[in-house]
């Protein structure tokens, strides 16, 4: 493994998805909670603010379709607020409601009939979860990115951010030979690392000094 890839694992952290508390399995669950976070992280506001949000919506009881859908719209406010998630507050309060209906209408609460409708394609799954409320071309890269660390058929998922962050540091931006970089079982933390180091010149700066 590259000297730069092994000390931009070491210190960038986990996935946004563990940072937000979440343990990612292909339960429900944690698939509901990724949506949310990929919704969060989708608009103009700081990475920190979202994860801080996420993990007051899931402590008030929105870690899943059902119980997000329960949560009243004051309540949902008042969680991200506790995130200072308050720029945003009141639309997204009413979207994630969207959200977590949809999910329960359509999927019955489990987003793996996401996965089995789109016949384990990328592309589909991408179109299906653009019909989310919220969810444009970065919040399905977002959610896709760290979901490749459970369905394995997402990978390698490489995004834009990805790649602007593989080439600051001189690594390979083609998906596959990025991807060959490190296990698979390392490539959602890797591809998370990146996105950091496509936001943070100086963070990139310092890995290169090494």
């Amino acid at each position: 493994m590259d000297a730069v890839v092994k000390k931009l694992l070491r210190e960038s952290g986990g996935t946004f998805a563990e940072e937000a508390g979440i343990t990612l399995k292909d339960q429900p669950a944690a698939l509901f909670k990724l949506l949310v976070l990929a919704n969060l992280l989708s608009a103009r506001i700081s990475s920190d603010i979202a994860l801080a949000a996420a993990r007051e919506l899931f402590e008030a009881g929105g870690g899943t379709a059902r119980g997000m859908a329960r949560l009243t719209w004051q309540e949902r406010v008042d969680a991200l607020g506790r995130g200072h998630y308050v720029r945003y507050d009141e639309s997204t309060a009413s979207r994630l409601g969207d959200v977590a209906e949809l999910v329960e209408d359509r999927y019955k609460g489990d987003l793996r009939r996401l996965a089995i409708e789109a016949g384990r394609d990328p592309q589909k799954a991408a179109k299906l979860l653009r019909e989310f409320p919220g969810i444009g071309p970065t919040g399905v890269d977002i959610f896709c990115r760290e979901a490749q660390a459970i369905w394995p058929w997402l990978r390698p998922y490489v995004d834009d951010q990805v790649k602007k962050g593989a080439e600051r540091l001189g690594l390979p931006s083609d998906a596959e030979n990025l991807a060959s970089q490190v296990p698979e079982k390392d490539l959602a933390r890797l591809t998370a690392a990146l996105v950091r180091v496509a936001r943070d010149k100086k963070f990139a700066d310092h890995l290169k000094a090494a």
